[in-house]
């Protein structure tokens, strides 16, 4: 029901935008710069924590760049020059590439203060944020179907309010209960991930690189196992290092495991002169799903748009999730202002129809392909003959580097940018 204390224009945008993680407010962000109104609502207020590895590649970089944040050190950002692979004996540091369309560094930020900066970007664009914002089911026309606002419960006192738009942006990640509501369930022939992470005092919190470890090994049991995913360390630049694990659901290791007690015993493995030891640990371990490759279909259909973890846009070769998250915003935010701008229904839907074929053009041979790498990598003995053997090629690793980041240059570009868009032109885009 409508508060009548307050005017319904108040209540009322061209666009809501649910949920100001990195996917809604990049999404408020450029449409609000397109001179649209939007409505951003937040169920929580900042800052407020999320479970993340903190570490941004070049693809996250290039957006940030985009929306006007300042992303300087002397603001707070940690840059990293690449990525650091631990792995089969072997420790190879491998630079960012050589690019035209992103930059050659990479930047780490904790959580809680970089959703909060992108938002308040969002609302000096002219969106209107909405903290303690909790919407519960989406307003939907009983002739057409179409959505056509939400119910949500504002503040501290859960003040009962109803928002109005005739289109609706969910951005409210991987349980994102609009989607639901509206009849979208996730794909289960989708592969989903989890990340365990948590934060330690460490001497070697300055690291310019990002550093991924391989083999994750469960040596816990009367037998070492190899796990199916790979571990990180981060160091955030404030005396702390984000630790954590990033695991694939594809074997049956990953229901039995308690993920938590895996990262505590890979840490226990770790010099005890880096700090990742209990004394250390200055938070608890969390963790959250990760939802990839497109895991939940179609991205728009009856005034409602998916983008970031709600539409499942993790890229499956790494767990990356805010380059995507940003990218598919500023997607949506483009179909919505051409939509906008159309003067009948009809060409108004034919415009927004155009936003799952851009991002499975953009995306769906490439998570395609990240499928199929998943499955491989599932099966320990491939993941152990993959570590040991590409390793000690420092050439095939900076390829592969290229690959799993999703990082070349669409046109021009070298033979390994060559190979690595051909494949992604011919993979189905499913």
């Amino acid at each position: 029901m409508t508060d009548v204390t307050e005017p319904l224009s108040e209540n009322t945008a061209d666009v809501i935008v649910v949920g100001a993680g990195p996917a809604g407010s990049t999404t408020a962000y450029h449409l609000a710069k397109a001179g649209l109104d939007v409505l951003l609502l937040e169920k929580t207020a900042f800052p407020r924590e999320k479970v993340c590895g903190d570490g941004l590649t070049p693809r996250a970089v290039k957006q940030l760049v985009a929306m006007g944040i300042d992303i300087s050190e002397e603001a707070g950002w940690l840059r990293n020059k690449g990525l650091r692979i631990i792995g089969g004996g072997v420790r190879l540091q491998l630079d960012w590439p050589d690019l035209a369309s992103f930059p050659d560094y990479g930047l780490v930020r904790k959580r809680d203060d970089f959703d909060e900066q992108l938002a308040r970007q969002a609302q000096k664009a002219g969106a209107r944020l909405y903290e303690r914002c909790n919407v519960g089911a989406p307003v939907v026309d009983d002739r057409t179907g179409r959505i056509t606002g939400v119910h949500a419960k504002l503040g501290e006192d859960k003040r009962e309010v109803t928002f109005h738009a005739p289109l609706v942006v969910a951005a409210d990640g991987n349980s994102t209960r609009l989607s639901l509501a509206m009849g979208l369930h996730r794909r289960e022939d989708r592969p989903m991930g989890v990340a365990v992470r948590t934060y330690f005092t460490s001497p070697r919190h300055e690291d310019d690189y990002l550093e991924s470890w391989l083999e994750l090994w469960d040596r816990r049991g009367p037998e070492d196992r190899l796990l199916p995913g790979y571990g990180w360390i981060f160091g955030m630049g404030d005396g702390t290092s984000n630790v954590g694990l990033g695991v694939l659901n594809t074997s049956d290791s990953f229901k039995e495991l308690d993920w938590r007690e895996v990262l505590k015993a890979w840490c226990a493995s770790m010099p005890e002169d880096w700090g990742y030891t209990p004394d250390h640990m200055t938070g608890p371990i969390r963790g959250a799903a990760l939802p990839m490759a497109f895991n939940r279909q179609p991205h728009y259909t009856k005034g409602l748009l998916l983008v970031g973890d709600a539409g499942g846009l993790v890229n499956p070769f790494n767990g990356e999730g805010i380059a995507y998250a940003m990218e598919s915003g500023q997607i949506a935010a483009d179909v919505i202002v051409q939509a906008h701008a159309r003067p009948t229904p009809a060409g108004r839907e034919m415009a927004l129809q155009r936003y799952p074929r851009v991002l499975k053009d953009t995306y769906g041979g490439y998570y395609t392909l990240g499928r199929a790498f998943v499955k491989l990598i599932g099966n320990p003995k491939v993941m152990q003959i993959a570590t040991q053997r590409g390793l000690t090629h420092p050439l095939l690793m900076k390829f592969t580097l290229k690959l799993l980041a999703n990082l070349t240059d669409p046109t021009g570009g070298d033979a390994m940018d060559r190979i690595i868009n051909g494949l992604s032109k011919v993979a189905p885009k499913a």
